[in-house]
């Protein structure tokens, strides 16, 4: 028997919203039924890609730093952090080590992930 990864799941105070930042970053759309406890992004309809995401609300805050994040890959780094900014990340930081490039962000509720510079 083997594994794959089914779904990323973030625990969250309003699955919706963060789910809407997400569905907008990845430009993709909500499933539908998506509400405060929970929202998913390709968790449902035929012939999903996986793994889908999904959104829990959860009583509790985040309270310290990701122990696992996404990283997104884009051919325009510049283009791509400011368009996520709009969406309503943060930035953390700006990284170089060796001939990569990528910038640490912070989604509306504070989970990191990274966005990297497609190598030329």
């Amino acid at each position: 028997m083997t594994n794959r990864l089914f779904a990323l799941t973030f625990d969250c105070a309003d699955a919706a919203e963060l789910g809407g930042f997400w569905a907008q970053a990845l430009s993709q759309e909500l499933d539908p039924g998506a509400g405060k406890e929970f929202a998913s992004i390709g968790l449902q309809g035929p012939g999903r890609a996986e793994p889908s995401w999904c959104f829990a609300q959860v009583p509790e805050g985040k309270s310290a730093k990701n122990r696992v994040h996404p990283d997104l890959i884009t051919g325009d780094l510049q283009a791509e952090v400011e368009r996520l900014i709009g969406l309503g990340a943060s930035r953390k930081a700006d990284v170089e080590m060796g001939s990569m490039r990528w910038t640490t962000l912070l989604d509306p509720e504070g989970n990191e992930f990274d966005v990297i510079a497609e190598a030329a």
